[in-house]
């Protein structure tokens, strides 16, 4: 069987698109699948801020020269490094810029079926192309790995979406909606919703909403010292995930699940705060079950003292996150799935990501258990795609497990 190339990348945001930058700078053999910024353009809603501050909000070139300021810059666009947001509009068209410009072979089709064969891998694609390659990298992002409520799996599709199934909200204009949820796409989905004249009412367990604080263009130095800033915003721990991930792999397991699911946990950007006040809230509420009726949905909550209250909509968004799960990966084949060494419910990782399958990457926020909260975030594409390099490009390198045994890992997976 005749191998196509060296190096498949699939996924083309962020993630992807800056480790085939630095591929394509060393002159490697690759090819790179998917839809450049497909999740930024299709499935954020109009009018969205990101929660990250513009100078952690950039793509990674090998010479970081093609940055969001730069893009600003050309395009003469507002930009200051933080206390400016930046819309989903403007860094999607940075996106696709960057692709242009630094990555300009992308093959806008989506993989359906990854296996193994005697020359690395055998990849079947959506238009009926199929090739082999020694190497994959997945760069899938979170679409996958959507978050529905067990009381609201159930509900028909005409009554029950998630937030990433909506960019444009214009259809719910004039009608009844509730938004499930307590962090930011909640907060940003039901924002924009009000204010696109919906009827809109936000559900959520916790008992009050959390708002990222400000971060200023000025900082003292006392403040510096306190709360230094980070890719993913000021503080200790931060910086930590931020500028040491490889020493994240040296922590136990349960820590290690546990922050990187945790750590910057729901919360809304700062400049949602007073957009989001005039929305109607139902705050420390619990969701027992969910009824189609007649076309609209029947909602039974509890709060906190277990009193019952029911609410009627016409239609439920349920803005809960995602919840990274390698076996949702449809694409993957059960073969592959099996001999995939896992910390919770994600690949254990290699200190280069590779999993315990030669060959077989994973990087985005599947490799957060392996190398901390960061990599949730865009700011983690830098470590990542620097990492990533020499491993993908020496084709004598093997993973390296070099971490202690842990009580609570599976032996041979780090």
């Amino acid at each position: 069987m005749t191998v196509a190339t060296d190096i498949t990348i699939v996924g083309a945001g962020p993630y992807g698109l800056s480790i085939a930058a630095h591929l394509r700078e060393r002159g490697a053999n690759f090819r790179i699948i998917g839809s450049p910024m497909q999740s930024w353009l299709r499935k954020m809603p109009k009018g969205m801020l990101l929660k990250s501050e513009p100078f952690s909000s950039t793509l990674y070139d090998p010479g970081s020269t093609f940055t969001l300021r730069r893009f600003c810059k050309d395009q003469g666009l507002p930009y200051q490094e933080v206390g400016l947001p930046v819309s989903a509009e403007t860094f999607s068209s940075y996106g696709i810029a960057f692709q242009k410009h630094l990555v300009p072979e992308v093959e806008d089709t989506h993989l359906v079926a990854l296996k193994r064969c005697s020359a690395g891998f055998d990849l079947s694609m959506a238009d009926g192309m199929s090739f082999t390659t020694r190497k994959v990298v997945l760069a899938t992002g979170l679409d996958s790995y959507r978050h529905i409520p067990e009381p609201l799996a159930h509900l028909p599709r005409e009554l029950l979406t998630h937030s990433a199934d909506h960019h444009d909200l214009e259809q719910f204009r004039g009608r009844d909606v509730v938004v499930i949820g307590g962090g930011s796409s909640a907060i940003d989905v039901a924002a924009l919703l009000h204010e696109g004249q919906a009827n809109v009412q936000v559900i959520a367990r916790k008992p009050t909403i959390s708002f990222l604080p400000m971060d200023m263009p000025a900082r003292s130095l006392l403040q510096h010292i306190r709360a230094p800033m980070s890719g993913v915003g000021p503080g200790w721990k931060g910086l930590l995930w931020t500028d040491a991930p490889w020493l994240y792999r040296y922590l136990f397991d349960h820590f290690r699940i546990r922050t990187a699911k945790k750590f910057l946990g729901p919360a809304g950007g700062w400049f949602m705060v007073e957009r989001f006040s005039a929305v109607p809230q139902l705050l420390g509420f619990q969701l027992l079950r969910a009824q189609a009726i007649k076309g609209r949905v029947e909602l039974l909550l509890a709060d906190l003292d277990g009193n019952h209250r029911q609410v009627s909509t016409e239609h439920v968004i349920a803005a809960t996150g995602y919840n990274p799960d390698v076996r949702r990966l449809s694409f993957l084949s059960p073969e592959i799935v099996e001999r995939l060494q896992l910390i919770g419910q994600t690949p254990r990782l290699s200190s280069h990501f590779e999993s315990s399958v030669a060959g077989l990457y994973f990087v985005g926020a599947i490799s957060a258990t392996s190398f901390g909260p960061t990599m949730r975030f865009v700011a983690g594409a830098d470590f990542t795609s620097q990492r990533i390099l020499k491993h993908l490009t020496h084709p004598s390198r093997r993973a390296s497990f070099a971490v202690p045994h842990q009580a609570n890992s599976m032996p041979g997976t780090e």
